[in-house]
C-alpha cells in the first residue's frame, strides 16, 4: 500500500500563485507514474497534471497549462503542483493520484487508472 498526503492549499486572491505538496509513503519501492486531479462542487473529478516516474514526461489540461507546472522529487518522495495566475474556476479540492509503473515514461490522465488516492487539498481562488 501506498498513503499519500496533500499539504499547501488554502484562499489566495485572482492572479495569485500556490504550490501544492503530496508526500508518499509505504510501499514506495516500485516505480510510481502520479497526477494532480481536482474536484469542484457539482462536478466530476478532472485531470490536472500527470508527470513520468522520471519526471521527463508531463502533460496538463488545457485549462491550466501555461500556468501550474508538476514535478516531482523521487529522494523525497514528494509530488509538487505549483499553480501561478489563479483564476476563481481553479477553485477545487485537489487531490494527488499514484500508480505502478513498468515504463519509465509513461504517465496517465484518466482516474481510473490510478490506484493510489490522497485525501485531498481546499484551494479557494477569489476573484
Amino acid at each position: 500500500q501506498v498513503q499519500l498526503v496533500e499539504s499547501g492549499g488554502g484562499l489566495v486572491q485572482a492572479g495569485g500563485s500556490l504550490k501544492l505538496s503530496c508526500a508518499a509513503s509505504g510501499r514506495t519501492g516500485s516505480n510510481y507514474a502520479m497526477g494532480w486531479f481536482r474536484q469542484a462542487p457539482g462536478k466530476e473529478r478532472e485531470f490536472v497534471a500527470a508527470i513520468s516516474w522520471l519526471g521527463g514526461v508531463t502533460d496538463y489540461a488545457d485549462s491550466v497549462k501555461g500556468r501550474f507546472t508538476i514535478s516531482r522529487d523521487n529522494p523525497k518522495k514528494t509530488l509538487y503542483l505549483q499553480m501561478n495566475s489563479l483564476k476563481a474556476e481553479d477553485t477545487a479540492v485537489y487531490y494527488c493520484a499514484a500508480r505502478v509503473v513498468s515504463a519509465l515514461n509513461g504517465y496517465y490522465k484518466a482516474r481510473d487508472e490510478y490506484k493510489y488516492w490522497g485525501q485531498g487539498t481546499q484551494v479557494t481562488v477569489s476573484s
